[in-house]
């Protein structure tokens, strides 16, 4: 049957019409909004304020960030240009007390990627976390000798630690210092995750003898084949952070890893060309203080925020006012847009993205 023989084809056009030209209104009211990331982004310099957290990890912002500085004794920023080494004070604290403790337990060096924006906030590439401050990525290659330079920070390339076809890490390039590092982030308190490739956590659990109760802050997930993300819990001052569930008691060596080792967390992504959460966000999405750390003024120069250690430009702040809210991610089914640092159910299924062909 053809449109044309079907009755009252008039109405049901109209309708059509109306349907169509309501949905490209609702896109344009939608396009219209400026998405957070664009806003975030474009900050280069943290307000002057007390160091406070908002919202979660991956919706979020902070105030109070720090700078770590470009280069120290013991570890040096990657990927400079991208402005991306703004952190709570406490974890720009905490990486610094990495990268010498580290390079007491034998390791040359941190090469640091991604911590946060200065003002934190979805980013224009890359993370779904790193909002608020309390995340940030070590590579896995020792700091060289010699200093980079600008241009090679911007350009070298990490080590691929894992064979992409057996997910396997490559025992040519896994050395005891990997895993002394490793170990040695996981043993500070403030840390309560730790996300690798699904091969590094399988050759931590297969080698690591004595005690073990450390890897149960080694979390698999996908990619995190050339570096490490530690991410620390809420701070002190930050009522309004959201926390995460704590991490399951034992070393998570058991069926959770062992699913990772078969075919179906490896299929492409059924739906490739889904738009990311940060591609959506706009300032109502995230909490309302977000709006007022937009809206502050800058500091007066990088220097005034740049981390001098030891106190330097960390602001003390008092103990919270209530306790932070706990996100709790217990349940069987998890929403696609779950944490990628939630701990893997017991039922053996992780959370579903991102995954390989995105």
């Amino acid at each position: 049957m053809t449109l044309r023989s079907l009755p009252d084809r008039k109405p049901f056009l109209t309708a059509a019409l109306a349907l169509v030209t309501l949905a490209a209104l609702a896109a344009a009211a939608i396009s219209a909004e400026p998405r957070a990331k664009d806003l975030f982004g474009a900050k280069t310099l943290p307000p002057v304020a007390p160091a406070q957290s908002f919202g979660f990890y991956s919706k979020g912002c902070f105030t109070g960030g720090v700078a770590l500085p470009m280069d120290g004794p013991a570890w040096e920023v990657m990927r400079p240009s991208r402005n991306r080494r703004w952190g709570h004070p406490a974890m720009i604290a905490l990486i610094e007390k990495l990268a010498r403790d580290a390079q007491a337990d034998g390791w040359p060096g941190l090469l640091v990627g991604d911590v946060s924006q200065p003002r934190g906030g979805p980013m224009m590439t890359g993370h779904a976390s790193h909002q608020i401050g309390l995340d940030a990525d070590i590579w896995l290659t020792p700091m060289p000798r010699r200093p980079l330079t600008f241009a090679e920070r911007e350009t070298m390339s990490a080590t691929l630690m894992v064979n992409g076809k057996t997910h396997l890490v490559k025992d040519a390039l896994w050395t005891p210092a990997h895993t002394r590092l490793l170990k040695r982030a996981a043993s500070y308190p403030e840390v309560e995750r730790i996300l690798v490739n699904p091969g590094i956590k399988k050759k931590l659990c297969d080698t690591v003898s004595g005690d073990r109760s450390w890897l149960r802050k080694i979390r698999p997930f996908w990619g995190h084949d050339y570096h490490f993300h530690m991410r620390i819990g809420c701070q002190p001052g930050s009522p309004g952070c959201k926390a995460q569930e704590a991490t399951p008691g034992d070393d998570g060596c058991g069926k959770p890893l062992a699913w990772w080792f078969t075919e179906e967390p490896w299929r492409p992504n059924k739906n490739p060309d889904a738009p990311k959460a940060r591609d959506l966000m706009t300032m109502a999405n995230l909490p309302r203080e977000c709006q007022a750390v937009l809206a502050a003024p800058d500091a007066p120069s990088l220097a005034a925020v740049t981390y001098q250690g030891g106190g330097g430009a960390a602001v003390a702040v008092a103990e919270p006012a209530e306790p932070a809210e706990t996100i709790s991610d217990s349940n069987a089914v998890l929403p696609a847009a779950a944490s990628a640092f939630a701990p893997t159910p017991k039922i053996g299924i992780p959370v579903p993205r991102p995954r390989p062909g995105n």
